[in-house]
């Protein structure tokens, strides 16, 4: 049994509805979850009720490892922005699973390094970039992880992630009103297209040079 199908069969498949909370931050950590369908949203609240956007998660993703393995409470809320298929692993089992599976483990902490990595980088982008910036570069980030390519006539790749505006400015540490007009921007600048609830990326090289 390889180490995936080995961490699938300690744990039990369950599925949650669009807006369904999997963690509660501040919660004791009880299991973990893998996810095999759907995406869903790591979010923090603030002390005025505002709500942070810290990350967007998809198949494949593992959620909830970092409490799992140091047994603080939970650092960040995870909701479901769509339909969930997940397999839910009890704490003890994924601990079991890692000292069985030393192989499994590297890589656990191979990705919990990334995700380290990644939220410097988001830091950076904070202290540096203006909202314009910011919002073409989350637009990027989903384009080329979540995207699909134009079908039946249409052009460039289309992100059909269903997050708000109000979502997308918490993501990029932005108002709702700086994302409104640097969606307006990018479109008149023809390197995105909008709809509702979907954003096509006409130049995902172009999005990545408004930032600069």
């Amino acid at each position: 049994m390889d180490d995936r199908a080995d961490l699938l069969a300690r744990g039990r498949r369950r599925r949650w509805p669009c807006g369904a909370t999997l963690f509660g931050e501040g919660d004791r950590s009880t299991s973990v979850v893998l996810v095999l369908s759907g995406r869903a949203k790591v979010f923090s609240l603030t002390e005025q009720g505002g709500e942070v956007l810290l990350a967007i998660r998809g198949p494949g993703a593992l959620l909830g490892e970092m409490s799992a393995l140091d047994g603080a409470p939970r650092s960040a809320s995870v909701a479901a922005l769509e339909p969930l298929d997940t397999i839910v692993v009890p704490v003890r089992s994924f601990l079991d699973f890692l000292l069985d599976r030393p192989d499994a483990a590297v890589c656990i902490v191979r990705l919990i390094v990334s995700r380290l990595r990644d939220s410097d980088r988001k830091r950076v982008e904070f202290g540096t970039y203006d909202a314009l910036g910011r919002v073409a570069l989350r637009l990027a980030e989903m384009a080329e992880r979540f995207g699909q390519s134009g079908e039946h006539g249409e052009h460039g790749v289309r992100i059909t992630l269903p997050l708000t505006q109000d979502e997308l400015a918490a993501w990029t540490a932005s108002s709702r009103e700086s994302v409104t007009k640097a969606l307006r921007t990018l479109r008149r600048h023809g390197v995105i297209e909008t709809s509702r609830r979907s954003v096509a990326v006409l130049d995902v090289d172009g999005l990545r040079a408004r930032a600069r």
